[in-house]
């Protein structure tokens, strides 16, 4: 798994949910272009991104994720819920969009979801 945040205690809140399920490893970055040198390195199952951030916003990011891999699952935190945001990373094929503050629960329902997707399901 792969948390992109730039809150570290954003990171560190997914992190301690994410690491209580079995046979997770984790990677985190602070910023979209840290999140994408790690993506390219770690290819993992699913990555949570956050979309505002400083160096690279989560947009990009999800863009040039989407590039290195057309099946990444990137499931989207954000606080900015207006329909014109949600449609965009709908676009750029965010598998989900999670509102934060994140709620546990739909963290671990779509790291499932997507690690099933994935093929990878429990």
């Amino acid at each position: 798994m792969l948390v992109v945040d730039d809150s570290k205690a954003s990171r560190y809140g997914l992190r301690n949910w994410i690491s209580k399920e079995e046979g997770t490893e984790i990677f985190e970055a602070a910023n979209g272009l840290e999140g994408l040198e790690r993506f390219k390195e770690h290819q993992p199952d699913v990555t949570f991104l956050d979309l505002t951030m400083p160096v690279m916003d989560g947009f990009e990011a999800l863009e040039e994720i989407r590039k290195i891999d057309s099946l990444a699952v990137v499931v989207v935190l954000t606080a900015d819920v207006q329909q014109k945001t949600t449609q965009r990373v709908q676009e750029l094929g965010a598998f989900m969009v999670l509102k934060k503050p994140p709620i546990k629960d739909n963290i671990i329902d779509a790291l499932y979801k997507g690690l099933t997707a994935r093929g990878k399901g429990r």
